[in-house]
């Protein structure tokens, strides 16, 4: 087979399964039934002369020349279905569309409930949120395995477009009946206290840290964990105090035996950004997606 005889419907199968990872979720995702999927997947390995995906568990793992040829495939392709949907505007009620979303869990816990709330009339709209490490997120974005990626502020490349969504200021959570926040909490009370920090980290300050040196003073870390869920835990039933964000705090506090202070110095706010990557920014239903998100923010 010729390459200039290449089906593009081929190349669209191709994108697919690389994005989803998964001959089933790619026959769902396109419509098709799996051994026609399969069957294009045949002709595109005949054409390459190359395996182009692996399995590996329930993965369909792409091989290196699958990775190269994305790279160059992808920003044509990306022009070519960026002039079709001009020309057909995007209706949540009545088209399905899964959206991909990258989303850590305390960000899940604030996100996800208002979204699907905001979504619950779109009954064929479906969302597939995941934890991506932060330096597989561009990657991902670019490949089309994410839509949109929502964290703190990190340093992306060109190619990849952000927005700030929204700001959460740090609170101060402690167990009801504290005995070092009977009448407010000071500095030198935060000071005298034992403290939770949740950190992906094994070492190193957090946030919150590198405000408190900058007043020349050091709190004293008891207990370092990687969830802010148990760092609630621990606060509600000990007398360590933790330092987290408003939002997801105020979740907590609604089912836990706990207050929420207001931190005893200026401490920064944690800014919340929205990621996408620019060669799909123009695309109808992504368009409309951020518009959701922008509004829940």
């Amino acid at each position: 087979m010729a390459l200039n005889r290449l089906d593009l419907n081929l190349l669209h199968v191709f994108d697919t399964i690389y994005r989803e990872g998964s001959l089933t979720r790619a026959a769902k995702a396109l419509h098709l039934t799996q051994p026609a999927v399969s069957h294009s997947l045949s002709r595109l390995r005949e054409h390459f002369d190359d395996p182009l995906f692996s399995r590996q568990g329930n993965q369909m793992v792409p091989t290196p020349l699958a990775r190269r040829f994305l790279e160059s495939m992808r920003p044509g392709l990306t022009q070519i279905q960026s002039a079709v949907n001009q020309f057909h505007a995007f209706d949540p009620a009545n088209q399905r569309k899964t959206y991909s979303l990258a989303l850590r869990d305390i960000l899940e816990s604030t996100f996800l409930p208002r979204l699907m709330a905001r979504l619950e009339s779109y009954s064929e709209l479906e969302i597939v949120s995941q934890r991506v490490p932060r330096r597989d997120m561009e990657t991902q974005l670019a490949a089309g395995k994410l839509d949109f990626a929502v964290d703190v502020l990190l340093p992306v490349s060109s190619q990849t477009a952000h927005e700030l969504l929204r700001q959460d200021r740090l609170v101060v959570l402690a167990r009801k009946g504290h005995p070092l926040t009977r009448e407010g909490l000071t500095m030198e009370k935060y000071l005298e206290a034992k403290h939770v920090l949740v950190s992906s980290r094994s070492e190193g300050p957090g946030i919150e840290d590198f405000a408190l040196s900058r007043f020349g003073v050091q709190r004293h870390i008891r207990l370092r964990c990687q969830h802010y869920y148990a760092a609630c835990r621990v606060a509600e039933g000990t007398d360590l105090l933790l330092t987290m964000p408003e939002n997801y705090a105020r979740i907590i506090a609604e089912r836990a035996d706990i207050d929420i202070h207001t931190a005893p110095a200026d401490l920064p706010d944690i800014d919340v950004h929205l990621y996408w990557h620019k060669a799909y920014e123009r695309e109808p239903t992504l368009i409309w997606f951020r518009e959701q998100l922008n509004s829940i923010a």
